[in-house]
């Protein structure tokens, strides 16, 4: 059965779930303040780069089940209403910025109607569905809120929104879970078909869900980088390392890849968010590993840098330095927190003229950091240069050809931030090969 849905907020997570519930089947009218980002998404252009998502927003458009506003009463006549708005680090703590989900619940209480479900997927602090849950039911009751984290990779968003590994549903008691719950599975009817996994739980379990995960998630790839910093010391290989512990099958080898760490818009603002939370109720003691786990991360990006500069040989502002990858992640345009815009600019910093380059994400990056130079492409970037650096693991950058770059560059001195590419090769076409935490 199909319902109209709406998705108030259509950033990455919204445009995605937008897309996604259309292509369901689904009606779906999308929401957002932005007249530009919502002109160009009704064209079928998303004003951010994920695979195979323009092609579904033109198709599910063309269907005549997708359609985007800025007019919060197209939203009127919706019986599932998800909330999508992004919740930011605060610019004077660590706290998330909740401003945008208030305001948006305070649109939705002028459309909502008696049965309408509200179905939050913000990453929010605990406590907040609690909250916003009396509010919709003392302006509109019998309105219910549901709390229904997402779970998405970028590069990978239509997929885990469409097939999840998992759905979560924090739900009220009585009837009004009742309803909640029905809604819910009448929406993802599809995947609870294929076999996914559902787990019900209170609000509160519902929110911890997501920002437990990204934690765990976090000190994971921190504790492998905690490693390669003994490993550089000892003169170990963190990846033959991460290869042994990883055979157990308590701790399994995903995710145990050093280098110079996590980024993106949540890893970071998710982990220093929990903390701030914590503290608000008492518990610092019980997340405070978490303190270290972003520290641990930061300071691989400057090893990163450090390692190029002591390799390079010759003051910084005697040298060119290409850094090949902007974004945080392959298969993104998405440079916040990213550690290569990071180690581009520290370079930068540093004194040496850098030449950046990734296949998405140069302009986001032209636009926070515009005193870099950016090429095209690799081997643009790479010409002249006395060092590169890699720090995207981009599969155009996994499959360089070390003979052809060493042609162009002025000094063989490659520096594999991600553990990517294949020592043996890169050393045997006469390059000077450097991993994090590698022999």
């Amino acid at each position: 059965m199909s319902l109209t849905l709406s998705v108030i907020g259509c950033g990455y997570l919204g445009a995605v779930h937008a897309a996604s519930m259309a292509e369901l089947g689904h009606t779906v009218i999308g929401i957002d303040t932005d007249a530009d980002k919502v002109e160009a998404l009704n064209k079928g252009n998303a004003p951010f780069f994920e695979p195979g998502l323009d092609e579904l927003l033109q198709k599910t458009i063309k269907t005549g089940r997708l359609r985007f506003s800025t007019d919060f009463a197209d939203a009127a006549g919706a019986t599932v209403h998800f909330l999508a708005v992004g919740t930011p680090q605060l610019t004077d703590s660590h706290a998330a910025d909740t401003r945008y989900v208030d305001a948006a619940i305070g649109a939705l209480l002028t459309v909502l109607s008696p049965g309408d479900l509200v179905a939050g997927k913000s990453t929010v602090p605990v406590g907040t569905a609690a909250a916003l849950a009396d509010r919709i039911s003392a302006a509109v009751p019998g309105a219910i809120l549901a709390w229904n984290p997402e779970f998405l990779r970028e590069g990978f968003a239509l997929k885990d929104t469409m097939a999840p590994d998992r759905l979560v549903y924090g739900l009220p008691e009585g009837e009004s879970g009742q309803r909640a719950r029905e809604l819910l599975n009448e929406v993802y009817a599809a995947a609870l078909a294929a076999g996914t996994p559902l787990i019900e739980a209170d609000y509160a379990t519902a929110e911890l869900v997501k920002v437990s995960a990204n934690a765990f998630l976090a000190t994971k790839i921190s504790f492998i980088n905690a490693m390669a910093e003994i490993a550089e010391v000892v003169g170990a290989d963190v990846t033959l390392l991460a290869d042994a512990i990883g055979h157990d099958a308590r701790i399994g080898r995903r995710f145990l890849n050093a280098g110079i760490g996590f980024g993106g818009g949540c890893l970071p603002k998710d982990i220093r968010a929990f903390s701030s939370r914590a503290a608000e109720l008492g518990r610092s003691e019980s997340v405070a590993f978490l303190a270290e786990v972003d520290a641990i991360n930061l300071r691989r990006r400057q090893r990163a840098v450090d390692l190029a500069i002591t390799a390079i040989g010759k003051r910084p502002s005697e040298a060119r330095i290409a850094v090949l990858g902007l974004a945080f992640k392959p298969d993104s345009d998405d440079v916040r927190d990213s550690p290569g815009l990071d180690v581009a600019t520290s370079l930068l910093r540093r004194g040496a003229h850098v030449v950046a380059t990734d296949p998405q994400a140069i302009e986001n990056a032209r636009r926070l950091q515009p005193r870099l130079d950016y090429a095209a492409t690799a081997e643009e970037a790479a010409a002249h240069a006395d060092a590169v650096v890699l720090v995207t693991e981009w599969a155009d950058y996994r499959a360089l050809d070390p003979v052809a770059l060493r042609a162009i560059v002025t000094s063989p001195i490659i520096i594999d931030g991600r553990n990517c590419l294949d020592a043996g090769a890169w050393r045997a076409a006469g390059w000077t090969y450097v991993g994090m935490g590698r022999r």
